[in-house]
């Protein structure tokens, strides 16, 4: 989602940095503060899949409707897995969107947004090389270079490390050789601040216009984070970043961590992977891969809506057939205030 100020990152963020520093806030007496909200583009991504778990690729604008709070949204553009974005027309025809008519906060001439910027998925790979991976270190490296090779050419890959701090191995790049070097360039950390590395990754992310993710690779256990899981996903879920889990631990083994994940994913319009050997975390790559090819991305400004929390999205397919389709998105958002 692209919309003015950014208060939820500057509280989490700003708690972070402070308890890095070890400081402490005080409240000070003064004029009470209004806050307004304000969403400029909803950037809305999801997959379709039928009874027996397979993807329904073709579908069409006019075959589905998206409900905000219960109003029905107007759609501004449409794009299916990696191609080009189409704009919508008002009887329902498609057309392509040329470079920089996407109005928002980011990119582009005059605050305008490049249609650029909507080919292809930013995939942000977060990779725990804590003391908790020591053992599978290498094999994790394999799967996650599998990965990045063969990731769709329209796609951009980051790939970040984290143990007590995050490290930036390779910046969002289309260059696959560039960035499986600095994921080969990581060595194994201490201790593990998983929320911490996931909220930065975030924030980057969010800087990103166009579609983005964050795929999370890890033990599980988290024993150095100064953020809370639940504080990191809202992030992610106002923002509008799926994020993908592969847990290389047994789902059983660690059922806190087990159930922090499944909800990090499942409220951001994710999935979380349980995944110990190679081959399973291979196959947990292979299906994020597929999910980014098979979903579909459109935008909206939303229609006028007086709740300032949160607002709660339904994607609606209106075929009878339709009715017996599953849709993965995220469950809505809160508008940011400023």
């Amino acid at each position: 989602m692209i919309r003015k100020a950014t208060t939820r990152f500057a509280f989490v963020a700003g708690l972070l940095s402070s308890l890095a520093a070890g400081a402490w806030l005080y409240a000070q007496d003064g004029p009470l503060t209004v806050f307004k909200s304000k969403v400029d583009l909803v950037v809305l991504s999801f997959t379709v899949t039928d009874s027996k778990g397979k993807y329904v690729n073709g579908l069409k604008p006019s075959d589905f409707k998206v409900m905000e709070d219960g109003i029905q949204q107007k759609l501004s553009t449409f794009a299916e897995g990696s191609k080009p974005p189409m704009q919508i027309m008002v009887d329902g025809s498609l057309k392509p969107l040329l470079p920089n008519q996407l109005e928002g906060e980011k990119g582009g001439l005059n605050g305008s947004l490049s249609a650029d910027a909507f080919v292809g998925t930013n995939v942000f790979v977060l990779f725990d090389t804590s003391n908790f991976m020591y053992r599978g270190f290498v094999y994790a490296e394999d799967a996650i270079a599998d990965f990045v090779r063969g990731l769709d050419k329209a796609d951009s890959v980051a790939v970040y490390t984290f143990s007590r701090n995050l490290s930036r191995a390779a910046s969002l790049t289309s260059d696959r050789n560039e960035a499986i070097l600095g994921l080969r360039k990581s060595v194994a950390g201490d201790d593990t601040a998983l929320y911490n590395g996931l909220l930065l990754s975030l924030r980057d992310a969010a800087r990103v216009p166009g579609r983005k993710v964050v795929i999370v690779f890890s033990n599980g256990p988290d024993n150095a984070s100064m953020v809370a899981p639940d504080d990191v996903r809202a992030v992610a879920e106002d923002e509008g970043i799926p994020i993908y889990v592969i847990s290389t631990n047994d789902v059983n083994k660690d059922p806190i961590s087990s159930s922090v994940f499944r909800r990090l994913a499942t409220r951001t319009g994710g999935k979380a992977y349980w995944a110990k050997t190679w081959q399973k975390q291979v196959e947990a790559f292979d299906q994020i891969r597929e999910d980014l090819g098979n979903s579909y991305t459109v935008t909206y400004y939303p229609a006028s809506n007086p709740n300032e929390g949160f607002r709660k999205i339904n994607i609606q397919i209106l075929s009878d057939t339709g009715k017996k389709y599953r849709v993965q998105s995220r469950p809505g958002y809160r508008p940011r205030t400023y």
